[in-house]
C-alpha cells in the first residue's frame, strides 16, 4: 500500500505539469483516472504501451465532455472522488460544466486542482505562454547562465515540473488532508509563475543583504565561482565542483594538486575568473575516467557530469535502484521513497481511453449502459 492508497484522484488530460502530478500522485498509491478526450482515442495495444513516462500508473477513460452525456460520466466520478485537476486556460473548465463550483455541487469535500502558467487572474492569465516565459516573469530565468552569455533555460525543469506540478500535487495533498477533518474542498491555485518565484525564495533573502549581486555569473552557485562549477577534461568529459565549505575547499585544492597560498582567498571575488582558469587548465590535463579515480568519495564535493543514459548505468544509481524498469522503458523510479508505504509504478502509461469499460463499471454503468454511451459517442 502507498501512502494514498484508496485516494481517488480523477486528471483532465493536459501536457507538462499536470501529468508530472498525476505521475507524482500514482507513483505514491493514488488511484488516478485521466479523462481524455474521446476524439483523441485510437486505440493501441495494452501489450505495447507509450512511452510517455510521465503518463504511468493510471486508467485513461475516452468522454466527450462537450456532450451531456458524457459530461455527466465525468460527474459520477467526480462524485467518488477526493481529488480532481486540471490544466486549461482560466475560465475553460467552467465553460466545460465541470469547474470547481460544478464539482463542489456533485461532491462538497472534493478538492480541485488547477495548473497555468500565469495563474487565475492577472494581465497574463488568459495569454499563451511555456516554462520559458513563466520562469522569465518569475525572476528566476535571468539568473541561470553566465556573465558573458545570456539566460540559459534549464530544460522546462524549474517551471512546469519545480515551480509547476511539483506544487500542484503538494497543494493538492495539504487540502486533502484538511478536506478529511472539514468536509469541506477547496481549490488549489498552482500557477508556475508562483512556484518559480517562491523556489527564487533564497536568493530574494541573500540580494536584501547584498551578499547576491543581481548580475548573473558572478556568484558563488551560478558559475561566478572558482570552486562552485564544472570544468571540461582532456577527453571532452566534464566534472561538477562544489567545494563550498573551507574544508572541502582546501581538500580540492590538495587533490588537484594546487599551490595553498595562491587559492588562500577562497571567497575575494576579484580573483574568482583568474582561480578558475587555472582550476580549468589542471582539470583539462587528464580524463574524466582519471579524475573519477582521485575525486570519487573525497569530500571534495564532487561527481562526473553524466547524460540521461549514463545516468542510469553509474553503480550508484544502481545500487540505489534510482531507475526501474517498466514494461521494457528504462525511467526514474518513485520519489521521494518513504520507508513504510513506498512508491511504486502500479502500471505503465495508458493509452487514451483505454481503461473506459472498466472505470465505467466501477462507478456503476451495466454493460448497456456502456454500450449506448459508446454508440452515441458520449465515451470512446
Amino acid at each position: 500500500m502507498g501512502a494514498l492508497d484508496g485516494v481517488l484522484v480523477l486528471e483532465l488530460a493536459g501536457i507538462g505539469p499536470g501529468p508530472f502530478c498525476g505521475m507524482m500522485l500514482a507513483d505514491m498509491g493514488a488511484e488516478v483516472v485521466r479523462i481524455d478526450r474521446a476524439s483523441a482515442v485510437r486505440g493501441g495495444d495494452p501489450a505495447v504501451p507509450p512511452v510517455t513516462v510521465n503518463d504511468r500508473g493510471r486508467r485513461s477513460v475516452g468522454v466527450d465532455l462537450k456532450s451531456a452525456e458524457g459530461l455527466e460520466v465525468a460527474m459520477c466520478l467526480v462524485e467518488r472522488a477526493e481529488m480532481v485537476f486540471e490544466g486549461f486556460r482560466p475560465g475553460v473548465a467552467e465553460r466545460l460544466g465541470i469547474g470547481p463550483e460544478d464539482c463542489k455541487a456533485r461532491n462538497p469535500a472534493i478538492v480541485y486542482g488547477r495548473m497555468t502558467g500565469w495563474g487565475q487572474e492577472g494581465p497574463y492569465s488568459q495569454a499563451a505562454g511555456h516554462d520559458i516565459n513563466y520562469i522569465a516573469l518569475a525572476g528566476a530565468l535571468a539568473h541561470i547562465g553566465r556573465d558573458d552569455s545570456g539566460p540559459v533555460p534549464p530544460l522546462n525543469l524549474v517551471g512546469d515540473f519545480g515551480g509547476g506540478g511539483m506544487y500542484l500535487a503538494f497543494g493538492m495533498v495539504c487540502a486533502l488532508l484538511e478536506a478529511r477533518s472539514s468536509g469541506e474542498g477547496q481549490v488549489v491555485d498552482a500557477a508556475m509563475v508562483d512556484g518559480s518565484a517562491s523556489l527564487m525564495g533564497m536568493f530574494h533573502g541573500m540580494m536584501a543583504t547584498g551578499f547576491w549581486d543581481p548580475d548573473r555569473g558572478r556568484n558563488m552557485l551560478d558559475t561566478g565561482a572558482h570552486y562552485y562549477d564544472v570544468y571540461e577534461c582532456s577527453d571532452g568529459g566534464w566534472i561538477s565542483i562544489g567545494s563550498i565549505e573551507p574544508q572541502f575547499y582546501a581538500e580540492l585544492i590538495d587533490k588537484l594538486g594546487l599551490d595553498p597560498e595562491e587559492f588562500a582567498d577562497q571567497h575575494d571575488r576579484s580573483r574568482w575568473p583568474e582561480l578558475k582558469q587555472r582550476i580549468a587548465d589542471v582539470v583539462a590535463t587528464r580524463t574524466r575516467d582519471e579524475w573519477d579515480e582521485i575525486l570519487q568519495g573525497s569530500d571534495v564535493c564532487y561527481a562526473p557530469v553524466l547524460n540521461a543514459q549514463e545516468a542510469i548505468e553509474h553503480p550508484h544509481n544502481v545500487e540505489r535502484g534510482t531507475f526501474v524498469e517498466v514494461a521494457g522503458l528504462v525511467q526514474p523510479g518513485p520519489a521521494p521513497r518513504l520507508s513504510r508505504t513506498p512508491g511504486e509504478v502500479r502500471r505503465p502509461p495508458a493509452h487514451p481511453g483505454q481503461h473506459t469499460d472498466e472505470v465505467l463499471s466501477m462507478v456503476g454503468y451495466d454493460t448497456g449502459e456502456i454500450a449506448a454511451l459508446r454508440s452515441s459517442g458520449a465515451v470512446a
